[in-house]
This record gives structure tokens, sequence and C-alpha cells, in this order.
């Protein structure tokens, strides 16, 4: 029974990692702009299909999941510059639909570029099973868990630290302010929806030779990171973190102990139990703090 038990809560917390790093996308652009970035899925399929793809026109490993990552990201600064930034007026209804557009323009764009096949791509370091506890783990669910920490440890660094993660934290507790006092606050968007996008890859690639990868793998895996940030709070970094960890975890559990036909149902349950008994999240919403 425990080595069951441990065989679930491992898978649950690999994946629920994946959806961490998408929630920080959604509460990073959400604190700078109040947007809901629906295409934040499609950076997690950018950077999957084009490390498959770049590993398959012959480029090594290493360097083509860094060239996969600047891709995203630019297209994360074209997706700001040119569809977010020039209806920065208008209302949030707007911008929200401007993104589900995006979102379906990308996946369309990712078919005609690449293709709509499953892709899979090889582990970092092999894919023989470690054993703890009568349980197994893959080496590419502990780069998913470290690659995840070093991440939230290099974000923390950055808003506490630099120049530009403070003036983030400050746009994002009053943007008004933030104007007065001199920060281009346009110019944090830019930089939010390029951190977004990275992560979205990161993501992307390092679930990649787990689960497979597709031209429509952003789909869920984007409602998913929607939920974890709205579990742990809509606009709080470490609340999403904490969020995509809750619902990897119940995800992993109702499929083992109940049944995988609900696995997809278990995020969107958690999501209107937390709407419905605390409104703001776990962790409530808290502009930037805590990152």
């Amino acid at each position: 029974m425990l080595a069951e038990f441990l065989q679930f809560l491992f898978s649950g917390v690999t994946v629920g990692a994946i959806y961490a790093l998408v929630g920080l996308g959604f509460s990073i652009i959400f604190n700078s702009s109040r947007v809901i970035n629906f295409a934040q899925g499609e950076f997690v399929m950018i950077g999957g299909m084009a490390t498959v793809f770049l590993m398959g026109g012959g480029l090594p490993m290493p360097l083509a999941i860094l060239l996969a990552i600047v891709i995203a990201t630019a297209v994360g600064i074209a997706l700001e510059r040119f569809a977010v930034e020039p209806a920065r007026g208008a209302s949030v209804v707007t911008l929200i639909i401007i993104t589900i557009g995006a979102s379906i323009f990308l996946r369309g764009a990712a078919q005609v570029i690449w293709d709509r096949n499953f892709h899979s791509m090889p582990p970092f370091t092999g894919d023989r099973p470690i054993e703890i506890a009568g349980a197994t783990i893959l080496p590419q669910g502990l780069w998913v868990l470290g690659c995840t920490l070093l991440i939230v440890l290099a974000l923390r660094v950055f808003f506490r630290h630099t120049l530009t993660g403070k003036a983030m934290l400050a746009a994002s507790y009053n943007p008004l302010a933030a104007q007065l006092a001199g920060i281009d606050t346009r110019r944090l968007l830019l930089i939010s929806f390029a951190l977004a996008a990275g992560l979205g890859a990161t993501a992307g690639i390092l679930i990649t030779p787990i689960a497979l990868t597709y031209a429509n793998v952003g789909v869920m895996l984007g409602l998913k990171g929607f939920s974890a940030a709205i579990v742990g709070g809509l606009g709080n970094p470490m609340g999403a973190i904490a969020g995509g960890l809750v619902v990897g975890i119940a995800e992993a559990m109702t499929a083992g102990y109940l049944s995988s036909a609900y696995k997809d149902a278990v995020a969107f349950v958690i999501i209107l139990a937390v709407l419905f008994f605390l409104p703001n999240g776990l962790f409530g919403r808290r502009g930037g703090e805590g990152s």
C-alpha cells in the first residue's frame, strides 16, 4: 500500500511541477496587466515541438533546448508587441479574447510549420527508473523537480534583488503609483510576456520526454496551469507553485484510486471548490508578494 501511494505521489508531484511552471506564467502576466493569457499553453507546445524538430535537424540536445526557449520567448514578445500592446487601453475582456485568438493562431501555425503528429524526445539522462521504498521515479522526473526548484529560486532572486524585478513587484501592487514614480510599465509588460513564454517553453521541454508533444498539447496543459494559478491565488507566484502541486497530486490520486477517466476533470472540480469556499484562492492574491 505504501509503495502504491508513493508511486501515485511521485507521479503527481512531477506533473504538478509542470502545472506550477505554467501557472507561474499566468501569474506573472496577470500581475503586470491584470490579463489572463490563454495563449500560455501554446508556449509549452512551442518549447516541446521546437526542441523535437531542432534535434531532428541535427542539433545537439542542449543547443536545441536553448534555441527552443529563445523561439518561444520571441513569440511571447511578438504577442505582446503586436497583439496586446495595441489594445492596451481596451477592456480586460477584450484583451483576454485577444489571447484566446492568439492561442488558436499559434496552434494552427504549429500544424503548418511542423505537423499534427505526436512526437517524443529522449530523456536528458537515461530512462532507467530509480526505486524509492518500493516505488519508482524516472530520472526525467528528477529533472522536472530540480529545474522547477531552480527556476523558483532564480525568480525569487530576480524579484527581490534586481531593479527590474522590484519594479515589476511595484507595478503589480499599484500600476498608477509605479507610473508616477517613473517606472515604464509598458516595458515591464513586455518582460512579463517574455518570462512567461520562457517558463512555458521550459515546462514543455521538461515534460516531452515523459509525455508526447503535439500541436494541441498546450490546450489541456494551459488549462491545468490556469487551474494551478487559480487554486493558489491568481497573481501569487508562490501560490501558483503550491496550486500546481495540489492539482497534480489530486489528479494522480484520483487516477490511481478511482479511475483515469476522471483525471482531467479533477482540476476543474478543485477550481469550483476553491472559488466557492475561498474566492481568492488558497493563499489569496497579493499582487507579486511572495515571489
